[in-house]
Order: C-alpha cells, then sequence, then structure tokens
C-alpha cells in the first residue's frame, strides 16, 4: 500500500494582519431617470426614432426596415456603425428583458417588434 505524501511545512513566519483600508465614500442615492424627448442636440434616440417608425406604419417591422425608415424621414441616422439593425435588436432585446411587460416594444414574430398596446393607449 503506497504511503500518503504530505507537504512540507512552510518555514515562512507569520505576518501582521494588514491595516484595513478605508471606508469608500458614500454614494449618491440613485434617482429615477426621467426620458427625454430628445437630446440636447434635438435628435431623437435610436430607440425613440424607432417608437416613432412603428407608430407612423402601425404594423410589426423588422430592424433593418426601421433603420431605413428612420434614415429616409431624418429621424436617427447611424453614427458610422457597420450594423446598426444589430444594435438596434439588441437594444429592443435589451429594453424587453429589463422593462418586462412595462417595455415599449413587443416581439411580434422572428425578427419583427411592433409597439406594445398598452403604451399605443397612452
Amino acid at each position: 500500500m503506497p504511503t500518503k505524501k504530505t507537504a512540507p511545512k512552510s518555514t515562512k513566519r507569520a505576518h501582521a494582519p494588514k491595516a484595513a483600508k478605508p471606508a469608500a465614500p458614500a454614494k449618491a442615492v440613485a434617482t429615477a431617470k426621467t426620458p427625454k424627448a430628445t437630446k440636447p442636440d434635438g435628435k431623437l434616440s435610436q430607440l425613440d426614432a424607432a417608437v416613432k417608425v412603428l407608430t407612423e406604419a402601425g404594423t410589426p417591422m423588422t430592424t433593418k426596415a426601421m433603420i431605413e425608415a428612420m434614415a429616409t424621414k431624418g429621424y436617427w441616422t447611424s453614427p458610422g456603425g457597420a450594423t446598426p439593425w444589430a444594435t438596434l435588436y439588441s437594444a429592443l432585446l435589451r429594453e424587453l428583458q429589463k422593462k418586462g411587460t412595462n417595455a415599449r416594444f413587443v416581439k411580434a414574430d422572428r425578427g419583427q417588434f411592433k409597439l406594445n398596446a398598452a403604451d399605443k393607449a397612452t
């Protein structure tokens, strides 16, 4: 039967305990964000422009169709990204995940979004 190998005992001396770190400054209390209709420069955000396009269309749209409609109507243009429709798709899914039933958008079909019926009533 093999014998159990044990590690040799350490010859290091015990160190004195480290001094406690100073307390971090108190964080400011988070306030609820108020939605802005437009940015300070007068331009709509990508999601706000999507709401406007979907309201005017009245039917579910793909993100590529939304981006094209936003650009032709001048609501929002990509600042140079290669795939603005993928960015919009991701932003729509994030809003759905974060806000749940209170989100402005609803997934109508695979790859298509429409406005939330509760959002249209207000």
